[in-house]
């Protein structure tokens, strides 16, 4: 269609997650469930590393800031989704899925390199405990977290922007439960291939620098560890570990499938099941790798629960 003839798109149809009607009301509530542990779990985690003395250290520094951006993407697909299933109404504004896909965009390029300045924390931590404190400091703690904040907010405006200034076809329809990159390409009128390779190209560089920072900080640590003399040593320093590297796993692993898979090997049922695995169920998981693996943040809830229930028995 020659482009003097396009109607301008005020709306998407969103697909949703199952087209068999029988199936909306159950997953409307599993999904709430979800949705509601991992918004209170994790105000929870923001909450008591803020004011836990216990908690003022730069993992736990880490720790918040990952509880955010889980909370921020999540938060930006999981109610509006939840409002589909719950009046059978699948359908989002222009403005409305350039609003999600940016908030979206920024939270989830932003965990990937908190991702990354967790693993150097573990490493400066496991490879040079007597310099811990000098290095990771609270001013460079903090550079670590505002640099991805700045990358994402930056990337994500100039490549919504160029998607949303570009012109769709007669077709409306996005094969997906939320407004993503690419299924909105899928959309355009021309210049598929260019704003595909782009952000493709982008995912990839995303991915593959954040978790070279993880591999070559994971690859010195294990040989620190493999030259303590201490079993006691070596399992603690694993224990360190192990819950980020479980939470890089589930992470990574479906980003890398959703976005840096070849275009022949996308299909509808499996990029939306690995799309509400990252977007909803990995954002809980993270709460409860950190939480129940992590005996300072028990002892720390606990400590919590108590002081709230001595001043509710005094008033």
């Amino acid at each position: 269609m020659a482009p003097g003839n396009l109607t301008p798109v005020t709306e998407f149809i969103l697909m949703g997650v199952s087209d068999r009607p029988e199936l909306q009301i159950p997953l409307f509530f599993v999904f709430l469930v979800i949705y509601g542990l991992t918004v209170a779990g994790n105000l929870g985690i923001i909450t008591l590393t803020s004011i836990d003395s216990r908690l003022q250290t730069p993992m736990y520094f880490f720790l918040r800031h990952l509880a955010f951006t889980d909370l921020g993407y999540s938060t930006a697909v999981g109610p509006k989704m939840l409002v589909n299933f719950a009046i059978d109404q699948h359908t989002i504004s222009f403005n409305g899925c350039a609003t999600q896909l940016t908030f979206f965009s920024i939270f989830i390029i932003s965990e990937i390199f908190i991702l990354s300045a967790m693993a150097y924390d573990c490493y400066v931590a496991i490879c040079n405990p007597l310099l811990y404190t000098a290095v990771m400091s609270q001013r460079f703690c903090q550079v670590l977290v505002a640099i991805p904040y700045l990358y994402s907010v930056s990337l994500s405006l100039l490549t919504i922007m160029k998607m949303f200034l570009s012109s769709f076809g007669d077709c409306n329809v996005i094969r997906h439960f939320h407004c993503d990159s690419l299924p909105l390409i899928a959309l355009f009128c021309s210049g598929t291939h260019e704003s595909r390779l782009i952000i493709l190209i982008f995912s990839a560089f995303n991915l593959v620098s954040s978790l070279l920072i993880v591999l070559v900080s994971y690859i010195l640590i294990s040989v620190a560890i493999f030259r303590m003399n201490s079993a006691e040593g070596r399992h603690k320093a694993f224990s360190t570990c192990g819950s980020h590297l479980a939470v890089i796993a589930l992470f990574c692993g479906t980003l890398f499938f959703t976005y840096v898979q070849l275009k022949s090997t996308h299909f509808f049922d499996t990029d939306n099941m690995a799309s509400l695995f990252y977007t909803l169920v990995v954002p809980m998981l993270n709460l409860m790798i950190y939480s129940l693996r992590n005996k300072k943040v028990k002892n720390a809830l606990q400590s919590t629960w108590r002081k709230c229930n001595h001043t509710m028995c005094i008033f």
